[in-house]
C-alpha cells in the first residue's frame, strides 16, 4: 500500500503534535507516496535491523526510537547513525519513528506497561499542555446548526469522553458591503444589522486546518468573522506517564517481584523498601525521572520507570519507592503494541517483529 496511508493511521493513533519539542518522530527516510509491501518493527533502528529487513524483502522499518535524533551535517558513514541511514537509502527502505507521541497517548507505551502490571482506573500523570485551541465564530442564526455540525465533523468539540461540545449566544452583527462585494444578506453601500449566534468550540491544534476549512466552506458569508485562541487548559487524555491502582495492595518486595516478572526485567534498581504497602502506582516508559515530583504529588506509592541517576534516587525522600527497570525493559513490548495497532487496521499487510535484541546494555549476574 501507499506509505502515506499507513502513516495516516499511525498518526491518527499518536498525532505528531503530541511529541516533545526535542523529539524527531515521523517519516525520517523515504517518500510518503512510495508503495510499501512489508514492514519490520523494532524498538531501535540498527544496522542489523536494516540487514534483517533487506534479507526478508521488507521495504519499511518502523521503530519507537528515531535513528536521527540530532541534526546530521554529513553522511559519510563515520557513525552508526550515518551508516544506518545510508544503508536504508541504498536499499530503498523507508524509516519511520513513533516515539514520544506514542508515549503520550492513553493506549500507547505507558498504557501497555500499566496493563502488564494490572493497573486499573488509569489517568495521565502529567496531562499535555499547549495542544488545545478554541474557535469563536459568528454566524447567522438560521445557519448556525449546520455550521456546528460541520465543525464537529472536522474534529472540533471533543472534551474528554464527550463530543459535539459547544457554546452559543445570540447577538447582533453589523457590516456594510462595499463595491464589488457579493453579500449573502444586505445591500451594497448600506449598513446591515443581522441576528447572529456566537459559536465557541474547542479543538486540538493538529486539527486546526480541517476545522478552519470546515468553517469557511460551511459559513454563508463571503467574509467570515472568527477568532482562534490558544488555551492554557491541559488535554487530560494525552501527556506524560500514567498512574493507576493495583487490584490489591502488596508490600514492596512482592511488588518488585510482580514488576520483574511482568516486565521481564533482569534487574531492578530501587529505593529502600518502605513500611507503607503499595496500591497506587505511577509508570513511565523510558527516562521518567522528570516525572518524580508529579508521581509524589499524585500520591503514588511506587514509580516504575528507567534511567534514574544516582543522586535522583535521593529525591524520592521516602515518599514513594522508585523502581528503575531499565530503558529497554520498560519499552521492549512497544514493538508488539505497534504490530497490534497496524494489524487492527490493515490485517493483510505483511508486518514482522525483529529477531534482534537491540538493547545496548548487558548485565553480568
Amino acid at each position: 500500500m501507499r506509505l502515506a496511508l499507513l502513516i495516516k493511521h499511525l498518526e491518527s493513533v499518536a498525532p505528531l503534535s503530541y511529541q516533545e519539542d526535542y523529539d524527531n518522530s515521523g517519516l525520517l527516510v523515504g517518500d510518503p507516496e512510495q508503495e510499501v509491501y512489508g514492514a519490520l518493527v523494532a524498538l531501535d533502528c540498527t544496522e542489523a535491523v536494516i540487514d534483517e529487513a533487506v534479507a526478508q524483502g521488507l521495504d519499511l522499518v518502523i521503530t519507537h526510537h528515531p535513528i536521527v535524533f540530532k541534526g546530521l551535517k554529513r553522511l559519510n558513514g563515520k557513525s552508526y547513525v550515518e551508516r544506518v541511514v545510508i544503508k536504508a537509502i541504498r536499499n530503498n527502505i523507508a524509516l519511520y519513528a513513533i516515539h514520544t507521541n506514542l508515549d503520550a497517548v492513553v493506549t500507547g507505551v505507558n498504557g501497555a506497561i500499566a496493563d502488564r502490571l494490572g493497573l486499573r482506573n488509569l489517568r495521565i500523570l502529567r496531562p499535555k499542555a499547549g495542544v488545545l485551541k478554541k474557535l469563536v465564530a459568528f454566524c447567522p442564526a438560521a445557519q448556525a446548526e449546520q455550521l456546528r455540525s460541520a465543525l464537529f465533523n472536522a474534529g472540533a468539540g471533543h472534551i474528554g469522553k464527550y463530543s459535539e461540545c459547544s457554546f452559543s449566544a445570540e447577538g447582533s452583527g453589523t457590516f456594510k458591503a462595499e463595491a464589488g462585494a457579493d453579500p449573502y444578506v444586505g445591500r451594497i453601500g448600506e449598513r446591515h444589522l443581522e441576528r447572529e449566534e456566537r459559536i465557541e468550540t474547542v479543538f486540538q491544534a493538529h486539527d486546526e486546518r480541517k476545522v478552519i476549512l470546515a468553517l469557511l466552506e460551511n459559513h454563508p458569508y463571503e467574509e467570515v468573522a472568527y477568532d482562534v485562541y490558544r488555551l492554557d487548559n491541559t488535554l487530560e487524555t494525552a501527556g506524560s506517564g500514567m498512574i493507576g491502582w493495583l487490584e490489591k495492595e502488596m508490600d514492596g518486595r512482592a511488588f518488585l517481584g510482580l514488576v520483574k516478572d511482568a516486565m521481564d526485567a533482569a534487574v531492578i534498581r530501587h529505593t529502600k523498601l518502605l513500611p507503607a504497602r503499595i496500591r497506587k502506582v505511577a509508570v513511565c516508559g523510558g527516562s521518567g525521572s522528570f516525572l518524580l515530583k508529579d508521581a509524589i504529588a499524585a500520591g503514588a506509592d511506587a514509580f516504575v520507570t528507567a534511567d534514574f541517576k544516582y543522586h535522583e534516587f535521593f529525591d524520592a525522600e521516602e515518599k514513594l519507592m522508585i523502581a528503575d527497570i531499565g530503558h529497554f525493559e520498560s519499552e521492549q513490548f512497544t514493538s508488539n503494541l505497534l504490530i497490534d495497532i497496524i494489524q487492527e487496521k490493515f490485517p493483510n499487510f505483511a508486518i514482522r517483529l525483529t529477531e534482534h535484541n537491540t538493547n545496548p546494555i548487558n548485565y553480568f549476574i
